[in-house]
């Protein structure tokens, strides 16, 4: 069986990386009191350290984090050492200051309001920071007031995805359980075909059961007293029929138990997903196509579906647990839906996506300029669609595909920073798109001239969600029925 790295459960609880020790706005403004305490401008702190002004700054605002090489460096200019420079605590009172209302414009509120930035010079008195801090403090407690379960899952999914950003979404201990497991039944390369994951159950111990009653709110249901497991006989147009199998198996392999919480639940899941996709698209083999493809630039998320027949968003999804690891690549993926709406979101390279004042994405809406919105426009869906995207954080491009499923259309979403598009097949497109979101004169609020022309002269009728009103699935497992889920494991059991 697998053992789980307990930071990926852990953390879940703990505080974000940024909050948590030193961090590198502690260490720039001791750099920066050093400096100034001992009469050292910025250029000759730079000459001493042989490095340019700007990037001394960049240093002492936080923006960037110096090697620990650098930091000797920095440390014999300042004539202190590395120890006094890596303590945790604020330099100053006043530095302490500066330091947590950083940190608060850094935040998901600042984010979320699309506040302009403050630049915190000499001359901003300390009470005005306290004022900036007092008010901070004040929107986050009406928030926490007003959170309810769907804000306590919402949390949870922004603390696991600061969990996987911090491991760049690969979790080897999953990598080594998967390869466990194909070894076990001979699997030598090449797409994982179903008589594979037949001879995976037996070797598991397991035997698979194809019933037309499974309960309505269950994709498999694992009966372990007697070993089976329980699949429906008619499977979705839009999900590979290996998926829900291998999902079971997952579980079994994470000896996971019933999750007391929200936040256990989405670990469970994710390390479930992860191991299904591992074994579907095996490390060794993925990662020699994603290194081939790369080496001639033409590295294409249609490629490695075809490779290993998966669907898009697998092929998608499991790209970005090896494209930062194994390819040095930062990357950036997205399931939206037709309606705007972020299903899915992962990014470790910068790239700013939409988010309310709990640093929560999903269920948020794209900017219309961005791929994942702009795909839905294009006539031709059997090609991929390439295009770069100007926005306030730099230049990125994606390539996008359309997938349908019961709920409508989605638009799948891989893209990274202009600097590594060489390495992708589309990137020379031409076309291009400019976002200024999170200015709400980008896409969010009608121009002028419309806004006066049909302000108070418009009464649409939204198509209303029906989970709206609706509280957010409760039960051991959310969503599931479980008292169907055991009249069903009672009617199947085998005789005694």
């Amino acid at each position: 069986m697998v053992t789980v790295d307990p930071a990926l459960r852990s953390s879940l609880s703990a505080a974000p990386p940024e909050e948590a020790g030193l961090d590198a706005l502690t260490l720039g403004r001791r750099i920066r009191e050093l400096r100034t305490n001992r009469r050292m401008t910025l250029d000759t702190l730079a000459a001493a350290i042989d490095r340019a002004p700007s990037q001394v700054s960049m240093i002492e605002n936080g923006k960037r984090e110096p090697r620990l090489s650098m930091l000797r460096t920095i440390a014999t200019a300042l004539g202190t050492t590395v120890d006094d420079l890596l303590k945790t605590d604020a330099p100053s009172a006043r530095a302490g200051l500066e330091i947590a209302v950083e940190r608060a414009q850094r935040g998901p509120v600042f984010t979320a309001l699309g506040l302009p930035h403050i630049r915190v010079g000499r001359g901003t008195s300390d009470e005005t920071l306290q004022t900036l801090l007092s008010l901070h403090s004040e929107i986050l407690r009406l928030h926490r007031e007003r959170a309810a379960t769907p804000e306590e899952a919402r949390r949870a999914n922004v603390e696991l995805r600061a969990t996987m950003r911090a491991r760049d979404n690969h979790f080897p201990e999953l990598e080594a359980e998967a390869q466990r497991l194909l070894a076990a039944v001979g699997h030598t390369g090449g797409p994982v075909s179903h008589q594979v994951v037949a001879d995976m159950a037996t070797h598991l111990g397991y035997s698979l059961h194809y019933v037309g009653d499974l309960p309505n709110s269950t994709r498999s249901v694992t009966d372990k007293r007697n070993r089976r497991i329980y699949l429906p006989t008619e499977q979705s147009a839009s999900r590979d029929s290996r998926s829900p199998i291998l999902q079971a198996f997952a579980t079994l392999l994470c000896e996971h138990e019933e999750p007391g919480n929200y936040a256990e639940f989405l670990s469970q899941r994710v390390e479930t997903n992860y191991l299904t996709a591992a074994i579907l698209l095996p490390e060794k083999d993925t990662v020699k196509l994603l290194t081939e493809a790369k080496n001639l630039r033409r590295i294409s998320m249609e490629d490695l579906r075809d490779a290993f027949a998966v669907s898009y968003e697998t092929a998608a999804h499991r790209f970005t647990n090896l494209a930062t690891a194994r390819l040095d690549i930062p990357v950036h993926f997205m399931k939206v839906h037709e309606s705007g709406t972020i299903i899915k979101a992962y990014e470790n390279d910068a790239v700013r996506f939409p988010s309310d004042a709990l640093g929560a994405i999903e269920g948020t809406t794209v900017c219309r300029s961005w791929t994942a919105r702009t795909v839905f426009h294009v006539a031709d869906r059997f090609s991929p669609w390439y295009q770069y995207t100007d926005t306030p954080s730099g230049t990125f491009w994606c390539t996008s595909r359309i997938e349908k499923a019961k709920e409508g259309d989605y638009s799948v979403s891989v893209g990274v920073p202009f600097s590594h598009v060489k390495w992708f097949r589309g990137r020379e497109t031409t076309h291009r798109a400019v976002s200024r979101c999170p200015d709400e004169s980008c896409c969010r609020r009608a121009p002028d001239e419309l806004s006066e022309r049909w302000s108070g002269q418009s009464w649409p009728a939204a198509r209303t969600p029906t989970s709206l009103l609706a509280a957010l699935p409760t039960g051991t497992f959310p969503g599931v029925d479980q008292t169907e889920v055991f009249q069903f494991l009672e009617s199947h059991a085998p005789a005694s």
